[in-house]
């Protein structure tokens, strides 16, 4: 607190430059602007991308959700399949005095019934994948999008140097000189 109060009692003597001002130090203004076009780009980009991403979570989720109740479904199906399966297959000792044809075309039906449920799982459990694989790419884009901004911070480190600084302070001083000439 003791800091703060010594700051502002530090600037109340500083002398006042009198008139409005347009800054020509292209390095400095370049620097300001470019911050403060990053600042608000990660400031409003990453609520876009929070919300393209959670709808696009809750998207993959329902599809998943969707894809397990066929799945579960499937897998009814091909219970029942089986009891069938086995109920044919009783009745198959009963009727084979009767003729074999008609328990093969059973057999034939409750096969093909359970490669129909077979294949059903099957695209569900492909179209899984790909809602998957889409999630996986979106999140290297994210990354590689983080990426890219630390790059940019990196180069803007970098170009600031201490001869940059000083040279900085130097044209601020004689600046002020300046206006205390003019005084």
């Amino acid at each position: 607190m003791k800091n703060v109060t010594h700051s502002f009692v530090f600037l109340a003597h500083w002398p006042f430059a009198g008139s409005f001002g347009l800054n020509t130090d292209i390095l400095a203004t370049n620097l300001i602007n470019l911050t403060v076009v990053v600042g608000v780009l990660i400031f409003f980009g990453k609520g876009v991308l929070k919300d393209l991403l959670d709808n696009r979570k809750q998207r993959i989720l329902s599809t998943i959700r969707n894809s397990e109740e066929l799945r579960r479904g499937t897998l009814e199906q091909l219970e029942k399949a089986r009891i069938r399966l086995q109920k044919v297959e009783l009745e198959a000792d009963e009727y084979r005095m009767n003729g074999y044809s008609e328990i093969e075309r059973e057999k034939e039906n409750l096969i093909n019934a359970t490669s129909i449920s077979l294949e059903q799982l099957e695209k569900s459990k492909n179209e899984t994948l790909f809602f998957e694989k889409q999630r996986a790419m979106n999140q290297v884009r994210q990354r590689v999008f983080q990426q890219a901004v630390q790059g940019a911070l990196g180069t803007l480190n970098s170009c600031l140097n201490t001869e940059l600084h000083f040279r900085t302070i130097r044209d601020n001083i004689d600046t002020l000189r300046a206006i205390e000439l003019k005084r």
